[in-house]
């Protein structure tokens, strides 16, 4: 008896212990490297320790690790996606299941989402068979015109999604900042600045970060103590003051440059506006997401050197905020020099980002139109997000050193009917199996004879 309890113990262990590294090279595949270059057939990529050691052409196969020829194949970096709701949300509809919005909320920007991320949703099942493996994800503003801090994940079938906690800040000015903070731009921009002198003021008072008579250190950022006096109520602060003491906390690394804050606006005034905002607070990290008249402003953006992750299929308005929409819009602003990464219309949805890359380059073959070379388009879906959300060189790309997402395709990703045969995560192979695989498998050959008769009518 007590053997078999320590036989069940230890299968229980292994159960229990995560997937480790696999060392595996692919050899005689189209492989795209993920950084803006085209395709080349007949290279070879090699994983080894959970990282990327070689990819390209002409590579050679260390001694001792399995290989696989991938004739027929495509190989490339894992995908990307930013500005998700991935893992927060499995029924978009039932409340209960769905974290996205907390509009009854005392707090905003001290919305942590890292803490409620179900590494188990079947969103990131399904985008992982996608051949998504890492994510920037984040709760959308809702009781204020800050969201909270969003995270990045991966997509590993494991218990452990985050790579980073606390990855960045998010405000809505445009239409939903006026919506959320009194029905003008006027009063979302009073609110803003508003909020970022009081955090400017909260950090020069905490000259000296760690331990006061007051108690245990505030964190922001990434696990930064700060002084105490930042959790501290209204009445420890001197003038007046519109957030709470954990949101006006939380906007601390904001102002001082610490945490990237991803804007959501679209009008063409509107990003002006936010370009502007770097004259008043120049330590701001700014990334600009949505932009659907981003096209006019390409220069000024690219001068600033500020980041944008766009709608990769913004063709037409849906808004007064987008009257200049074009599907043109990302193209432009790559020919402009501006930093693009395309992100989904629908947030919770982004496994059709190779979809939007590939109609970007259709879009490119159109007399008047602006699109992307097949290696910007790959790029804008890999290392561009990957660079955007911190972690550039090391995601999004089949460079040496880097994280060991690869994706095996059975065709051009970019091409509608290709899809994933083999995912690897931190150079783990993932399970593809998921709700929907499941549910096509068990209907595709439907033994009709077993159904009740009502189906004959």
């Amino acid at each position: 008896m007590k053997r078999l309890l320590v036989l069940a113990a230890s299968a229980l262990a292994l159960a229990a212990a995560p997937a480790s590294a696999q060392d595996i090279a692919i050899t005689n595949a189209t492989v795209a490297i993920g950084d803006g270059s085209d395709p080349v057939e007949n290279a070879t990529v090699v994983i080894r320790g959970g990282k990327v050691v070689a990819a390209g052409p002409g590579v050679a196969v260390p001694a001792g690790i399995p290989t696989v020829d991938g004739s027929g194949t495509w190989v490339t970096p894992g995908l990307v996606a930013t500005v998700t709701t991935l893992g927060i949300s499995d029924v978009s509809g039932v409340s209960e299941s769905n974290d996205i919005r907390a509009g009854d909320s005392p707090f905003s920007a001290a919305l942590d989402v890292a803490p409620i991320i179900n590494p188990k949703s079947q969103h990131i099942a399904v985008h992982r068979a996608a051949g998504i493996t890492r994510a920037a994800t984040m709760t959308m503003p809702s009781a204020s015109i800050f969201g909270g801090q969003g995270a990045i994940i991966d997509l590993g079938d494991d218990a452990s999604p985050v790579t980073r906690q606390r990855a960045f800040q998010t405000v809505a000015l445009g239409e939903t900042g006026a919506r959320l903070s009194g029905g003008s731009r006027a009063s979302a921009h009073a609110l803003f600045r508003n909020a970022l002198r009081e955090a400017t003021r909260l950090g020069e008072d905490a000259r000296i970060p760690g331990r006061s008579s007051r108690g245990a250190p505030v964190t922001t950022g990434d696990d930064v103590p700060i002084d105490p006096r930042l959790a501290g109520g209204a009445s420890e602060r001197e003038g007046d003051v519109l957030l709470t003491r954990f949101d006006a906390a939380a906007l601390v690394p904001v102002v001082r440059g610490e945490q990237p804050l991803y804007v959501l606006v679209e009008r063409a005034s509107d990003i002006r506006s936010v370009l502007n905002l770097k004259r008043e607070f120049p330590r701001l990290d700014l990334v600009i997401v949505g932009a659907s008249e981003g096209w006019l402003m390409a220069r000024e953006i690219a001068a600033a050197g500020v980041p944008v992750i766009a709608d990769g299929l913004d063709d037409l308005p849906q808004s007064f905020e987008e009257l200049a929409a074009t599907q043109s819009n990302i193209g432009r602003m790559v020919k402009a020099g501006v930093t693009v990464a395309i992100n989904a219309a629908a947030m919770e949805n982004p496994r059709n980002l190779n979809q939007y890359a590939g109609n970007l380059v259709a879009l490119s073959r159109m007399p008047g139109a602006d699109g992307l070379s097949w290696g910007e388009a790959f790029a804008s879906i890999s290392s561009v997000p990957a660079r955007i959300s911190g972690l550039g060189g090391r995601a999004g790309v089949l460079a040496p050193g880097a994280m060991g997402d690869v994706v095996v395709w059975d065709g051009d990703p970019l091409e509608l009917g290709s899809v994933p045969t083999r995912v690897f995560i931190d150079g783990v192979e993932q399970p593809l199996e998921n709700h929907q695989s499941r549910l096509r498998d068990r209907y595709r050959d439907l033994d009709e004879s077993r159904l009740p008769e009502a189906y004959d009518w």
